[in-house]
């Protein structure tokens, strides 16, 4: 149903914390699988997502997992980030009713008050991206930032933790 793309370089514990949010929406059926973009990882990070059964992708970017992907949504992570319980319900919701892209919702503790949210600026994949792939391909860009910078997406039902500032994505 749903092929999780993550990119990552040197990050083999925040991708570690990520990978062990989602084993339960893999469990259920909901995660088919999880492709591993790395931009040239000197650490652990192939260990981490050959143990968990990723598909790892050496020096890959974002579209080159979004064409590999098999599913026809895919969910878009920082490593680091964490899906709180309730995610695999809107998950599936959203997909059968929604075309359109969608984001999770901060968790409360890491909302940011509005004018910190305007001047701070925002990292744009803080809260995920569900996009189709047809709509991912079109846009046709390198990297998953990039994706998540143009397009408009909903809010889903469920909450997010986004990945600390020091573990997003190089």
């Amino acid at each position: 149903m749903l092929s999780v793309l993550i990119e990552t370089r040197n990050h083999e514990d925040a991708l570690a914390r990520t990978l062990a949010s989602l084993v339960g929406g893999a469990v259920e059926g909901v995660v088919r699988e999880v492709i591993v973009c790395d931009g040239g990882s000197s650490d652990r990070t192939h260990t981490v997502a050959e143990h968990a059964g990723c598909s790892y992708l050496a020096g890959a970017d974002a579209l080159s997992g979004i064409r590999q992907a098999r599913s026809e949504w895919i969910l878009i992570l920082e490593p680091g980030a964490r899906l709180l319980e309730g995610w695999m319900d809107a998950v599936l919701s959203h997909a059968e009713v929604a075309a359109g892209a969608a984001r999770f919702t901060r968790a409360r503790q890491y909302r940011q008050p509005f004018l910190a949210r305007v001047f701070a600026g925002r990292r744009p994949l803080a809260d995920g991206l569900m996009i189709t792939k047809r709509q991912a391909l079109s846009l046709a860009r390198a990297d998953g930032l990039a994706i998540a910078r143009s397009v408009s997406a909903r809010r889903l039902g469920a909450e997010i933790l986004p990945a600390p500032p020091s573990a997003k994505t190089a």
